[in-house]
């Protein structure tokens, strides 16, 4: 028994509640069983009981063993003056003047057995091989809350981007934009480049591609080496100048080559990175505007620079490809940081115009692959739209790995003794 699952046990009730009494004797009725609370203070707030011929109300307190009370201090503590009742699971010591309910022999061997089971199991997820049995309506509902859950940690992280900015809504976006660009591999790296050359910096030379490129793979350390082609060369002059006059401190990052195809090296990203820029302007307020998917694919359709068509690294000349930005790297642009973008934007202001307009896009866009997708689809669970998937992974990263069962709707389901 672990204190979350007793507190899972009494706040859905799942007891025999027949015949309550507490260990004084005392019948107890349960007309509300109480807010669970995570916060300080007692495990469940405003419930409502009837104890013996008294309608009591107030707070209730659980523990494994009733021991815990004074070993948790709760004797001296005021946020526990208001306990009506003190639930454990084992009544290991009589503590004086407060009723206490037992409930380790109401609790069916069953649930605890599930329990168990979803505890030990070592798959993809704890309940993999029950994923099937849960009703659509089921899902459909978890994974409104699991896609809300997702933006809202997400918006966390930007508003404390926003303080560092000094509520700088645009020079916020540049680095989450540039964080993107980055991919997985380099994204850390990326975005503290887009911290250490501003937004207003690369405004001033919208007009010359090949100053926002030096800005760019110069502050990335692309431009530290004795180049043979006149383009790196004149970009490395170029850089000297404008870091000089700026006074630019290059960031010591590592930006990583290692199992990437070349469409994506991080020379290639920067260079389309710059593109974008110059296409751009005030970013933030475009974003703010669209109305619809192809407004962005529009917005972020960009190609890198000419030099580009011929290279993916710098004095290493390939046959001819266009680095242009393709749909699927616009589309997790899209999912990844300006759906989050919009979502802040509209908690920091009280708005829900772009709320409403970043869920009809996420029902929109194409469901997101990877093996996450991959592995829960293996499973029967429906994955249609890119609102499934960012759904999913908020389920697999935020509650499966931690084994946060009790706290799952699905989890939930799983556990109770009713039809699923």
């Amino acid at each position: 028994m672990t204190e979350r699952l007793l507190h899972f046990i009494w706040q859905f009730q799942y007891f025999n509640r027949s015949q309550l009494q507490t260990e004084q004797g005392e019948s107890i009725t349960v007309i509300a069983p109480g807010i669970y609370n995570t916060n300080q203070g007692a495990d469940f707030l405003q419930a409502k009981l009837k104890i013996g011929n008294v309608l009591w109300a107030g707070n209730i307190e659980l523990h494994i063993k009733a021991s815990d009370w004074n070993k948790h201090a709760h004797d001296n503590d005021p946020n526990y003056r208001n306990i009506i009742l003190h639930v454990v699971w084992e009544n290991d010591l009589q503590l004086a003047g407060m009723p206490v309910l037992v409930l380790q022999h109401r609790v069916s061997s069953i649930l605890l057995n599930r329990y168990q089971h979803l505890m030990e199991q070592q798959g993809f997820v704890p309940c993999g091989n029950s994923l099937q049995q849960v009703r659509e309506i089921i899902w459909l509902t978890w994974k409104d809350r699991l896609f809300v859950e997702r933006m809202e940690r997400k918006t966390l992280h930007i508003h404390s981007l926003l303080q560092q900015s000094k509520s700088h809504w645009e020079e916020v976006c540049w680095w989450l934009v540039a964080r993107n660009f980055g991919i997985k591999v380099n994204a850390d790296a990326f975005e503290i480049v887009a911290r250490s050359v501003s937004i207003n910096i690369l405004a001033k030379h919208k007009n010359s591609i090949q100053q926002l490129e030096a800005l760019l793979l110069g502050q990335a350390g692309f431009l530290e080496n004795d180049f043979e082609e006149s383009y790196p060369q004149m970009l490395q002059k170029e850089y000297r100048h404008l870091s000089k006059k700026y006074s630019l401190q290059r960031p010591q990052v590592q930006i990583h080559f290692l199992r990437m195809r070349p469409p994506s090296f991080p020379t290639v990203r920067l260079a389309q990175l710059a593109a974008f820029i110059q296409s751009s302007n005030h970013l933030f307020s475009q974003l703010l505007d669209a109305e619809t998917i192809d407004d962005l694919l529009v917005l972020f359709n960009v190609t890198a620079n000419d030099y580009w068509h011929y290279h993916y690294k710098f004095d290493d000349p390939t046959a001819y490809q266009p680095k242009n930005l393709g749909k699927g790297t616009i589309i997790n642009i899209i999912i990844n940081t300006i759906a989050p973008l919009l979502f802040a934007y509209d908690s920091f202001h009280s708005l829900e115009i772009h709320k409403e307009r970043v869920l009809k896009w996420m029902q929109q866009l194409p469901a997101e692959n990877n093996t996450i997708m991959e592995k829960f689809e293996e499973h029967g669970v429906k994955n249609s739209c890119a609102f499934d998937s960012q759904s999913l992974i908020e389920l697999k990263t935020q509650y499966c790995e931690s084994r946060r069962c009790l706290s799952c709707s699905i989890g939930n389901v799983l556990l109770k003794f009713t039809e699923c």
